[in-house]
C-alpha cells in the first residue's frame, strides 16, 4: 500500500495539498479558488468529487479562501478545530456550516485507510496545526506556517518517509527588503514563518531519525525568497553534514500557481 502526494499550490497566494492512498483521497487546506483546485486535480487525473475530506491547518485566507465555494458545491466534510472554526465561520455561508466537522484540538482518526494525526505548531493564528498522514508503514508529514521548530514538533515528524516543510524566506532578504518593520518582525518571530536555514536544520534532524527519503520545500515567499536559493541553502547544509542529495535524499520545491510533482511514496 502506498501514499501519494502532490502540491496543488503553496505560498501566500494560496495553499492546497493532495494526499491519497489507493483507496482514499484527502485535501489539506483549500486556499485557492474552487475552479483552480478542480482544474489542478483534473491535471493529475483526480476528480474533486472523489475527495473524502478536507482538513484545515488554520484560518488565514491563503488556507481557506476557496472553502466557501467548495462547501456550497459539495457535500464533503471539512475538518477543523473549534478555535479555527470560530475564526473561519464568518467567511462561510450559514447554510453550509453543518458540513464542517469540529474536531478535538488534536486529531487522531481514520479517513478510509489513511490515519490523520495533527500536532500543535507556533503561528499567529487561533490554533494552527501541522499534519501527519499514515497508511500502513508509510508516513507523510506536512508542516508550514510555523515560526519556530521545537523538539516536540520534531518528535511528531519521527519516522516520516516524506516531509513537506516550510522554507518561507531568506533572513537577509527580509532584513534588507522593502517590508515595513512591523511585518519583518512578524515574519522573523516565533509566530511567523520558517526560514531556509531553519528548514535545512529541520530536514537534517528528521533525516537522522532514519526513514526520510523525500523533502519538498513549501510556502516560499515571493518577495523574500528565491526558489533556487531555498533549494541551494538546504542542499548545501545537508551536504556539509555528509548527506548526498543525489542518492540519500530527494529535494524538491512547491509552486505558488501550479501543481508540483506527483509523488508515490512506496
Amino acid at each position: 500500500m502506498a501514499l501519494n502526494y502532490c502540491s496543488i499550490a503553496s505560498g501566500s497566494s494560496g495553499n492546497c495539498h493532495f494526499v491519497s492512498s489507493d483507496e482514499t483521497k484527502i485535501l489539506l487546506d483549500f486556499g485557492m479558488s474552487h475552479r483552480y483546485v478542480k482544474k489542478a486535480l483534473e491535471e493529475i487525473g483526480e476528480n474533486i468529487e472523489s475527495i473524502e475530506g478536507v482538513f484545515i491547518t488554520h484560518e488565514h485566507s491563503d488556507h481557506i479562501k476557496g472553502l466557501k465555494t467548495f462547501l456550497k458545491k459539495h457535500d464533503i466534510p471539512v475538518y477543523m478545530n473549534e478555535c479555527t472554526y470560530e475564526k473561519a465561520k464568518e467567511k462561510i455561508r450559514e447554510e453550509d456550516l453543518h458540513k464542517i466537522v469540529i474536531t478535538d484540538k488534536n486529531i487522531n482518526m481514520l479517513v478510509g485507510d489513511i490515519k490523520v494525526i495533527n500536532f500543535d505548531i507556533s503561528h499567529d493564528a487561533a490554533h494552527p496545526t501541522g499534519y501527519n498522514f499514515t497508511c500502513e508503514d508509510k508516513k507523510l508529514s506536512i508542516v508550514t506556517d510555523i515560526g519556530v521548530m521545537t523538539d516536540e514538533i520534531i518528535s511528531s515528524l519521527d519516522d516520516s518517509n516524506f516531509l513537506v516543510i516550510e522554507a518561507n524566506h531568506d533572513v537577509n532578504m527580509v532584513m534588507f527588503g522593502s517590508y515595513p518593520y512591523y511585518l519583518k518582525r512578524r515574519i522573523l518571530s516565533d509566530v511567523g514563518h520558517l526560514s531556509n536555514d531553519d528548514a535545512a536544520e529541520t530536514v537534517l534532524r528528521v533525516y537522522k531519525k532514519g526513514k526520510l527519503k523525500n523533502v519538498v520545500l513549501a510556502h516560499l515567499s515571493k518577495e523574500n525568497n528565491i526558489p533556487e536559493l531555498a533549494q541551494l541553502t538546504v542542499k548545501k547544509y545537508l551536504e556539509d553534514n555528509g548527506i548526498d542529495t543525489e542518492s540519500d535524499i530527494n529535494l524538491d520545491l512547491t509552486y505558488r500557481d501550479k501543481t508540483g510533482k506527483f509523488y508515490r511514496i512506496v
